[in-house]
């Protein structure tokens, strides 16, 4: 009877934005080690598709190390060297009690610590470095807003992208990574990775992949993939415009066991393709007021999404301008959610009517107008759990349980007319349970503010009659022409002309 394989597996998320102020210390993560990853069994994420396939094929699954964070600012270099002191002996261990037959790695791609422009290279060069692991099988996944380097490429054997902008295949991709690595084993064939860099970066508001120039992306990825039987995977990458890396932007990969040249080829038509139609990852942003009166009073839920304050990309989740322009417009049946701490302390006590002086929001970032000083009334208050409706949900990658921490809900405005959800940490709106679980049903609401760029869109595009998505003050602007690149490969579209084109 054959052995079973051993498979050892690790994760290392980050998504950074090098704009934003401060670093991202050890406590920003939430880590876990060894069988505590395999609690993740059945809850939808990343690691519970390793843990299916892992079953399915009857795997000696070792699982390790999980670092896992949202999009916040520059992460100390001292959070990769302790992932990398505990990464290191657990692989040791496994090696020497038996030879692995090959590794797992769960990366999000567009990780920038204090001292390096591509840790996910530097833990691929460091595994490749040990003894034994110099042609060990290396697969895993990564995000689509990764900043790929050539060096993840060639140090890997297949890493496997997430297809969808909002990432409703994250679970599904972890699948699709293990069954290229169980495929490597019933095969005996190895695939080697490339990639190529376009010269175009686009914000998230431009990498939807619902939108043209996705669209058009993936569509020519999948043509690649069904006429060429050596290719096992080609990733479209929309890149991470806010961290500011020289391999940073629109890139692309290709894992095959057939002519090198032949893929080679195939990236420079995908290159081409995103050269031609740069233009459309720009997108048309609204001005607010005129985006609100062109919805005031109409019937429907209207969304009002404010791309600059994206928590997804790495805004505080505190900016002020949506509830200042709901405010202005003396709108009713209103929603935004504010991350506020304070604010939420400052209702300790309360009581359902009680109204107390607050200054909401505005504290996360000078890009923004400042708190808004406001008497407030209180609702409700909560310990900010809830569980995702849909387990595709763009936020499921570490799970279905989601920890919002402390929240209160008060009403603010004319009439109450504006409900604010504070919450006690900042976390994405990528689900319909987030205002479900406070009390607050977002389908009977006339108008929310969304603090996002695409990801929302897999929850709220169902319940929503109009979208429009407004320019305001923030670290996560469409307008890359405003943030101060210093270490991005130039020349490189919307910040140059392209020669030759």
């Amino acid at each position: 009877m054959t052995a079973p394989k051993r498979v050892l597996a690790a994760g290392l998320f980050h998504e950074t934005h090098n704009f934003v102020e401060g670093t991202t210390g050890l406590d920003g993560f939430e880590i876990r080690r060894d069988d505590e990853i395999m609690d993740h069994r059945g809850d939808g994420s990343i690691f519970d598709g390793l843990i299916e396939v892992a079953d399915r094929e009857g795997w000696d699954f070792i699982p390790t190390v999980e670092y896992r964070d949202g999009a916040t600012a520059t992460v100390e270099h001292s959070v990769f060297e302790q992932f990398w002191a505990e990464f290191e002996p657990r692989l040791d261990k496994a090696m020497a009690e038996k030879p692995l037959d090959g590794l797992l790695l769960m990366l999000h791609g567009a990780m920038v610590t204090t001292e390096s422009v591509d840790p996910e290279g530097d833990l691929l060069a460091r595994i490749r470095a040990k003894p034994g692991f110099a042609d060990m099988p290396i697969f895993g996944e990564f995000d689509l807003h990764a900043n790929f380097t050539k060096r993840m490429a060639e140090l890997s054997n297949a890493l496997v992208g997430f297809r969808y902008n909002p990432h409703t295949d994250i679970r599904e991709g972890a699948v699709r990574a293990a069954n290229l690595l169980a495929r490597s084993f019933k095969e005996g064939a190895l695939p080697r990775m490339l990639a190529k860099q376009a010269p175009v970066i686009w914000a998230p508001t431009g990498t939807g992949t619902g939108d043209r120039p996705m669209k058009d992306l993936e569509a020519l990825a999948r043509q690649i993939e069904n006429d060429d039987p050596d290719i096992w995977v080609c990733n479209v990458i929309g890149g991470f415009a806010f961290s500011d890396v020289p391999e940073a932007g629109v890139a692309f990969s290709i894992a095959t066991t057939g002519s090198l040249e032949k893929a080679d080829a195939h990236l420079d038509k995908l290159v081409a393709l995103a050269v031609e139609l740069r233009e459309l990852g720009v997108p048309d942003e609204w001005d607010i007021d005129a985006a609100i009166e062109d919805v005031k009073g109409k019937p429907g839920v209207h969304l009002i999404v404010e791309p600059a304050d994206n928590i997804g990309g790495g805004g505080p989740g505190d900016c002020t301008p949506v509830l200042r322009a709901f405010l202005r417009h003396k709108l009713t049946n209103a929603c935004v959610v504010i991350a506020d701490p304070e604010s939420v302390a400052a209702f300790e006590g309360a009581k359902p009517g009680e109204v107390r002086r607050v200054r909401i929001g505005g504290k996360g970032t000078p890009m923004d107008d400042g708190p808004v000083e406001i008497d407030a009334k209180f609702v409700s208050h909560s310990d900010g759990r809830f569980t995702l409706e849909d387990r595709h949900s763009h936020m499921a990658a570490g799970g279905i349980h989601i920890n919002m921490r402390p929240c209160t809900v008060v009403t603010v405005g004319e009439n109450d007319g504006v409900t604010v959800l504070l919450t006690g940490t900042k976390v994405a709106p990528l689900d319909l349970g987030q205002l479900r679980s406070q009390g607050i049903i977002p389908e009977t609401l006339s108008y929310i503010g969304v603090k996002a760029a695409i990801a929302h869109r897999q929850a709220y595009d169902k319940i929503m009659t109009t979208s429009h998505t407004v320019v305001t003050g923030g670290p996560c602007t469409s307008d890359l022409t405003k943030l101060p690149y210093t270490k991005l490969r130039r020349p490189i579209f919307p910040l140059d002309p392209i020669p030759g084109t």
